[in-house]
């Protein structure tokens, strides 16, 4: 016999109000805040979709990538990176097989989690945050106690975890940090994904998979040892590595279109001459993160912290911020110092040597960074 669940009616009326009445909220879902653009690639979109998709793979990747549709609507690009990187993880979720997205922290693997989530079921909401103290209930299912000691085990105790949702609806679940997760709950995974099957054996029952479920999980590479993924359950994922950005300019385009958009939900400004800080903070971070300069002449010490893209777009708003509420709109080298220096220096005693040996070697000696070295200088002493 199979269980049948659905949501908890208040969590789910609450997002409903809330998009109904137009409600501002600070981060909108991605199937929020990219609905016209999804709302277009499906009424352009004549090709085969998978059963319960709401996209065909070419409309889902087009959605990631970029593109203009023939009716000139043209799809800002979520994930800067390769294509076929992209293609995989689509193709992935169109099989029988999860889908691990691995790579160092700030690749975009919850980005891209979420939006693959978003294009393929419409709702990237069925998630299931890792943490240490993530118990197997969040990934198998639990119960409404008040209910289960007033009529024992029935499925209206029951409180079905996002994964049943998902399978019980076909849609597609996320599991981001999952190497964060204790091993034995990590465990619970394996029947999901090989059986399609989620056993409840409280009731007897059981819930199977219908067709279009799926799962994404995320994990990175600093992880490795926290948690290992056992080999039993490494083998239901396909793994797509997400790589860091291959090019100074890709990373800068990612830092702009990030922080454009972060920068509209707050109402802070964009003006032209910020793309020079963004460029320098870019530089800054590969030079540290490659432990080498651009020009490759001289080798630098890396710092303990990971530098990542995520990172660099977290400096540039708060610099924007600083700008918009402390100075006069423009970002300058001042607003951003400090938040270099914050990413920089993880570790107070070595990370702080090699940030200032960066300073005086590389910044004080390049062409056209004395206003940025000066700003180090201060936000350092």
């Amino acid at each position: 016999m199979t269980v049948s669940t659905t949501a908890t009616a208040v969590p789910a009326a609450a997002t409903e109000a809330a998009r109904a009445t137009g409600a501002e909220v600070l981060r909108p879902h991605a199937e929020d805040a990219f609905a016209d653009e999804l709302k277009a690639l499906a009424a352009a979109d004549d090709r085969q979709r998978p059963v319960r998709w709401r996209l065909s793979p070419w409309a889902v990747a087009t959605y990631l990538l970029g593109g203009t549709l023939p009716d000139g609507t043209v799809i800002t690009p979520k994930y800067v990176g390769p294509r076929r990187i992209v293609e995989v993880a689509v193709t992935t979720l169109a099989t029988d097989r999860a889908l691990l997205l691995l790579g160092v922290p700030g690749t975009a693997k919850t980005w891209v989690s979420e939006h693959l989530a978003a294009a393929v079921s419409g709702d990237s909401t069925l998630l299931v945050q890792g943490t240490a103290g993530t118990p197997e209930e969040a990934i198998r299912y639990g119960w409404n106690y008040a209910r289960l000691l007033a009529h024992g085990p029935s499925r209206d105790a029951l409180v079905p975890s996002p994964v049943m949702r998902a399978m019980s609806e076909g849609m597609t679940a996320r599991v981001e940090e999952l190497t964060r997760i204790p091993a034995d709950v990590q465990d619970s995974l394996i029947t999901i994904l090989s059986e399609k099957t989620l056993p409840v054996p409280e009731l007897g029952q059981e819930v199977q998979a219908v067709r279009g479920f799926n799962l994404i999980a995320t994990a990175n590479d600093r992880d490795r040892g926290v948690n290992d993924l056992s080999s039993a359950l490494r083998r239901r994922f396909n793994t797509v590595v997400l790589p860091l950005p291959a090019t100074a300019e890709a990373e800068v385009d990612i830092v702009s279109r990030r922080v454009d958009q972060m920068g509209r939900s707050l109402d802070l400004p964009a003006g032209p001459e910020g793309i020079d800080e963004i460029r320098r903070v870019v530089t800054v971070f590969r030079e540290l993160r490659d432990g080498v300069t651009t020009d490759g002449r001289t080798k630098l010490k890396s710092p303990s912290g990971t530098l990542s893209t995520a990172e660099a777009i977290s400096v540039v708003t708060n610099g924007l911020a600083l700008a918009a509420h402390f100075g006069d709109g423009v970002l300058r080298p001042g607003d951003v110092a400090a938040g270099i220096l914050g990413a920089v220096v993880r570790d107070p005693a070595a990370d702080r040597l090699i940030w200032q040996e960066y300073v005086e070697t590389v910044v004080r000696e390049r062409d056209g960074w004395k206003d940025f070295y000066r700003a180090c200088r201060e936000v350092s002493a």
